[in-house]
């Protein structure tokens, strides 16, 4: 028993050790992923002020969360600086995977984790900025999403 809580505890700890970023709601729709991506430029715009905040999202945002973030925070006003990996057109896409992370350059750096718990209708959007995060519940009914509860901010 004592063996098995051993390796409960390192495993645990081993995966707040990594930071994967990316989307991991695989399940989510585009107009899912839109909404969220809406509401999230909402909050930051809150906290953020446009036009005077520049943002380094410090992964590739391959997913449709991502592209749909980009997009909005750009339209908004924000200075964003992304990392965009370039692939030979002749190649098959790759598979999505946790984002590699990238050093950040002058300015806020942002990173965001998309997720749903299995087996729920729930949603988690934590978005983080410099050394503070958002986060946000949804749950998901009738092809929709409405926010769950406020946002919270840790600092």
């Amino acid at each position: 028993m004592h063996k098995i809580l051993t390796l409960a505890l390192l495993a645990t700890l081993a995966g707040c050790a990594s930071k994967p970023y990316g989307n991991f709601a695989e399940d989510a729709s585009l107009t899912t992923n839109q909404t969220l991506a809406a509401d999230t430029v909402k909050q930051l715009m809150v906290v953020y002020p446009p036009a005077s905040t520049r943002l380094n999202l410090v992964h590739e945002a391959p997913d449709a969360y991502g592209r749909s973030l980009v997009s909005t925070l750009r339209a908004k006003g924000y200075a964003l600086q992304e990392i965009t990996e370039q692939q030979p057109k002749d190649e098959a896409p790759k598979p999505i995977k946790a984002a590699t992370v990238y050093p950040a350059g002058p300015g806020l750096s942002m990173s965001y984790v998309i997720d749903n718990p299995p087996e729920t209708n729930l949603y988690r959007v934590t978005v983080t900025v410099g050394y503070q995060s958002l986060t946000r519940a949804y749950v998901a009914q009738n092809n929709t999403v409405q926010p769950a509860g406020a946002w919270t901010r840790k600092e």
